[in-house]
């Protein structure tokens, strides 16, 4: 596959193949897909490798290990990545561009131009804010009820928060621990009403209303809170053994801007199909940072995994279409969208055409290849076009399969 470099102003900018925006699980398994298909891949990472599987004190619910400390498996995540030959970087993306079909990522160490792009760069959890809570993040401070609530079977833990994911996941909890504190620090939860009939029915959970968590405390772990009311000054400790925080979860999506040509959901999450391709032609997203139903280390590595495939075909495809169509000395290509029936239709009796003996014609959809399309400045669909080492010559919209003989009759030998 070639690469090549391109000229911005005066400097060289750096060109690759494929780019991947975040170190974690998602992007180190596109890393690999894509290293052993073949492609030039760097991956940009702002920070350790494995993302928050570091902070992660156990992981029990990956397959192949029964329990796997969290740095441990990140760790084992990277040097699997290693051994294929993916290239790290250090470096903070500021913002990802899109000049005329070029996809141009700017970083504190500089632009780079990307045949395309994976996004992986995952999510944040809110914090509490409290004292305590930085130092027993992995020591009984947890974010992830599915990911942790296992660790703390038949022992007290606090839940902070008050909203669908607090009330939601506490009520998950108590299949694990002995009793779950909903600490909320309005007098009424914010959570959707069945949610929270179905909460205060479980007898293990027990609501803590109108206080907010001073401080976290512990020895090796976390031993206890310490609370505070809002209205009273009362301060009042409850010894727990963990501690989940459940005040809010965001993309690491910053970088892309408020308004873009990448189609988010509320709340910005990347919306993305079941190839992980985003609304931008070769730019795809992968694990945390994407629109999805579960956000767990298992289903980062396999949305990787189909992104660094999807990614790989679609640069396949690329580069045939630039071999194929605008290399060759003459070229007729019939362009059109795989979405519309009616110009299927015309693609299948052009295909009967050939089949009669007719001169080839190559289809190109359009929908799928947008930036071939934009070069080429077909503004209507569907198009036949005829092509001389990558420059239009001729051009007609197609209505119907009349148009492509009277076309073809007309053009030179």
């Amino acid at each position: 596959m070639i690469l090549y470099a391109r000229i911005i102003g005066v400097n060289e900018m750096e060109n690759r193949q494929l780019v991947i925006v975040g170190g974690g699980p998602a992007g180190l398994s596109a890393a690999i897909y894509g290293r052993r298909s073949g492609l030039d891949v760097l991956v940009l990472e702002n920070g350790i490798s494995g993302g928050q599987v570091n902070v992660t004190s156990k992981v029990e619910n990956y397959p192949g290990f029964k329990r796997i400390d969290g740095m441990e498996l990140a760790k084992s995540f990277r040097e699997h990545t290693d051994m294929f030959g993916a290239e790290f970087r250090e470096s903070r993306v500021e913002s990802l561009l899109f000049e005329g079909g070029d996809k141009i990522i700017r970083t504190d160490k500089g632009d780079i131009m990307a045949d395309s792009v994976i996004i992986s760069s995952g999510a944040s959890f809110s914090k509490a804010g409290c004292k305590g809570e930085t130092e027993f993040t992995g020591r009984g401070v947890c974010y992830c009820a599915v990911c942790d609530g296992a660790l703390f079977d038949g022992l007290p833990i606090a839940v902070i928060g008050g909203g669908n994911s607090a009330v939601e996941e506490a009520d998950y909890l108590t299949q694990f621990a002995s009793r779950v504190y909903l600490i909320h620090r309005r007098e009424e939860f914010r959570a959707q009403k069945t949610l929270i009939e179905r909460a205060l029915a479980n007898p293990k959970i027990e609501p803590v209303m109108g206080f907010v968590v001073d401080e976290i405390a512990g020895g090796d772990m976390v031993e206890r809170v310490v609370l505070r009311n809002l209205k009273s000054g009362e301060t009042r400790e409850i010894e727990v053994d963990g501690v989940f925080v459940f005040v809010g979860l965001k993309p690491n999506a910053e970088f892309l801007g408020d308004k873009g040509p990448i189609r988010r959901s509320r709340g910005d999450w990347i919306v993305t199909n079941e190839k992980m391709e985003t609304s931008v032609e070769g730019v795809f997203a992968a694990g945390d940072v994407r629109d999805k139903f579960l956000r767990q280390i298992v289903t980062a590595t396999g949305d990787g995994a189909t992104a660094g495939m999807a990614a790989y075909e679609y640069l396949s495809n690329q580069y045939y279409l630039r071999s194929a169509l605008l290399e060759p000395e003459r070229v007729r290509a019939f362009f059109m969208s795989s979405i519309d029936p009616g110009h299927l239709a015309i693609a299948a009796q052009i295909e009967e055409i050939e089949k009669a003996g007719g001169r080839g014609i190559m289809k190109i959809d359009a929908h799928r290849n947008v930036r071939i399309r934009e070069k080429l400045d077909i503004k209507e669909l569907p198009a036949i076009v005829s092509l001389e080492r990558g420059r239009k010559v001729r051009e007609r919209v197609v209505s119907v399969i009349d148009d492509v003989r009277d076309f073809c009759k007309t053009e030179m030998p």
